[in-house]
């Protein structure tokens, strides 16, 4: 008689970790309710690893590459200044300006930073009606950012955040911006960034967006960039129905460019549909952001609103 031998503990939680691995390691998802309407929109988030790739070099040039492969209306980046001392914005504003069309959202950041606890938005061809920057709960330093912004194919609330490491955060984190994604024109609401959790189901922190932006499966593998296995990057809607693919930018370059692979997410936003998105006459979408002959990018700080 052969005896049932017993797993170590260590073993049993294995395989469920393994099964979600293997779900999340789609690069796109699919939304098929074609009865919403054609794309219109292209948003992403993109944890830039202060600009450090995996071959562990400063190297911003190659992160604003990166971005301006994705070539998105609006993007959210994560761990965009440094974390410890001065806090120093790590990318070039101006260079992202004039070679990819993108403008940062003002902000009441440090003096030379760019972002909000590490969170920065930009955007193209919108105006931007208000700006709110989150204190998010938790034992981490962690924060949010809350943006109305009218594109051209419509309005929008854009919430950007980078949640916590520790699953009692996330979950007190996940409260906050549920308390932020009501606005009262009632304008579509997408939240993406740098989630943390990679869990499906009831075991994962995110459970209690599922009410209003489920179902939740729409992830897609985004770290670590050398064999992707784990969705810590998300994109969701409330509607659901508002997007209609998400996917994943792993370019050549973005696959030394940082830990994470962006991801990015098409949107049918607004009632009337626009014609397929061109880029404009001003902004080059092609070609190599060149750097310049000092090492480094100015720094240059995103000044207060008045």
């Amino acid at each position: 008689m052969f005896r049932k031998r017993r797993l170590p503990r260590g073993l049993k939680s294995l395989g469920p970790l393994m099964a979600t691995a293997l779900r999340q390691q789609r690069k796109s998802y699919s939304n098929g309710d074609h009865r919403a309407g054609r794309s219109n929109t292209l948003v992403a988030s993109y944890n830039i690893h202060k600009c450090v790739g995996r071959d562990r070099r400063f190297n911003p040039w190659r992160t604003m590459n990166v971005i301006k492969e994705i070539n998105a209306d609006v993007i959210a980046l994560q761990e965009v200044d440094q974390r410890f001392g001065e806090r120093l914005g790590l990318l070039d504003l101006h260079v992202l300006e004039r070679e990819c069309g993108l403008t940062a959202v003002p902000l009441r950041a440090t003096r030379n930073g760019h972002g909000w606890h590490g969170n920065l938005v930009l955007f193209r061809d919108g105006v931007v009606d208000r700006v709110e920057q989150l204190v998010l709960p938790g034992a981490e330093p962690r924060g949010g950012l809350v943006v109305d912004l009218t594109l051209r194919a419509g309005p929008v609330r854009i919430i950007a955040v980078h949640l916590g490491l520790l699953h009692r955060s996330r979950t007190r984190q996940v409260r906050s911006i549920l308390a932020a994604s009501e606005p009262p024109d009632g304008r579509p609401v997408v939240v993406m960034g740098d989630f943390n959790e990679w869990r499906l189901g009831r075991h994962s922190s995110l459970q209690e967006l599922h009410p209003d932006f489920g179902p939740l499966d729409g992830a897609v593998a985004s770290f670590p960039t050398r064999f992707p296995v784990w969705s810590l990057d998300r994109i969701i809607a409330n509607p659901h129905s508002l997007v209609s693919l998400i996917e994943v930018h792993d370019s050549s370059l973005a696959q030394i460019a940082s830990d994470h692979l962006p991801i990015k997410a098409a949107l049918r936003l607004g009632h009337a549909v626009r014609p397929e998105r061109s880029p404009s006459p001003d902004v080059a979408t092609t070609g190599w952001i060149e750097q310049r002959s000092d090492p480094a990018p100015r720094r240059q700080g995103v000044k207060s609103p008045p």
